[in-house]
């Protein structure tokens, strides 16, 4: 007698992978998530409401994953409606909610929020400061010898997701603590690590105070063009993006300063003029001079 195949009453066969001649979907291994990490900003400034504004947009968190402290109930109520985040003036709640600590307040109240952050950090916390002039060894002193410090220098064209961050890692923190910190930096612009910590007094000196270093030629050219006769707002434009088209221009040629200048400075020419005068005046190194003393400042500041 041929087998025929049983049926529930008013039911088809269900098919499986099997029936439909398909090997079963293998399981996919979770590949670890930020988002698994709640993250608190201790400070919501700027720089700070960049940062968020970063890691939302890469989709490393969500914006209920984050919460900020700030003492201004102003910028609280500005961050919840523009971000949707959790924000408290109370250090100690934000601590206790989250895996990352991210230090984003000004220098000179970091002692003391390190005193009230102590007794609340664990294990469990990587603790990220962009505060400047604070080494990794200062800040462990201040919340307890084993934290997992991972020190940041950024710069402020991460408002505009343009900026350049540099990270380096405490005694204690590890190398996924860093590649953590540097998957969340680069939501802002371009981020990598030193492996020596006063590394950081030089970058301080390039990147870091760098922006204001450009915002200064900037000022002076435009002042040169209105010095020979254009309108202030003519020379604004032509100046602004003469530098965004340099910028580019070394960014994306592949080529080094000096070729792209020797590739615009004929001899006997305008360029070779102006050039000429600026070095006679010690354009070069004055430049050189200002990172040195930038560089220098921040040793200073690391040193209390």
């Amino acid at each position: 007698m041929k087998k025929t195949q049983r049926r529930t009453a008013g039911k088809p066969p269900v098919k499986t992978n099997a029936t439909r001649g398909r090997a079963p979907a293998r399981a996919t291994a979770s590949r670890p998530s930020v988002a698994k990490a709640a993250i608190a900003f201790i400070g919501g400034g700027n720089m700070a409401t960049a940062m968020i504004k970063g890691f939302i947009a890469a989709g490393v968190c969500q914006s209920q994953e984050i919460i900020a402290t700030d003492i201004d109930a102003k910028k609280r109520a500005a961050l919840t409606r523009q971000l949707k985040v959790r924000t408290t003036a109370d250090n100690a709640v934000a601590a206790g909610a989250a895996r990352v600590l991210i230090l984003a307040v000004k220098p000179q109240i970091l002692a003391s929020v390190l005193e009230e952050l102590r007794p609340l950090i664990s294990p469990r916390h990587v603790v990220v400061s962009i505060a400047a002039g604070w080494p990794t060894a200062r800040i462990a002193a201040g919340l307890g010898e084993t934290v997992r410090v991972v020190r940041v220098m950024s710069n402020t064209p991460a408002l505009l997701g343009k900026g350049m961050s540099v990270a380096v890692r405490g005694r204690h923190a590890t190398a996924a603590d860093e590649k953590l910190v540097l998957r969340l930096l680069r939501t802002v612009g371009k981020a990598r690590a030193v492996a020596d910590e006063p590394l950081l007094d030089a970058v301080t000196g390039v990147s870091g105070s760098g922006p204001a270093y450009v915002y200064l030629f900037a000022e002076a050219l435009i002042a040169g063009g209105v010095a020979a006769g254009l309108t202030t707002s003519d020379a604004t434009e032509l100046a602004l993006q003469t530098l965004s088209g340099a910028a580019a221009m070394l960014q994306e040629t592949g080529e080094t300063p000096q070729a792209l200048r020797a590739a615009v400075t004929s001899p006997g020419g305008t360029t070779l003029a102006g050039l000429t005068e600026m070095e006679r005046r010690g354009f070069s190194a004055a430049i050189v001079a200002g990172v040195a003393a930038a560089a220098q400042r921040a040793a200073e500041l690391g040193r209390g």
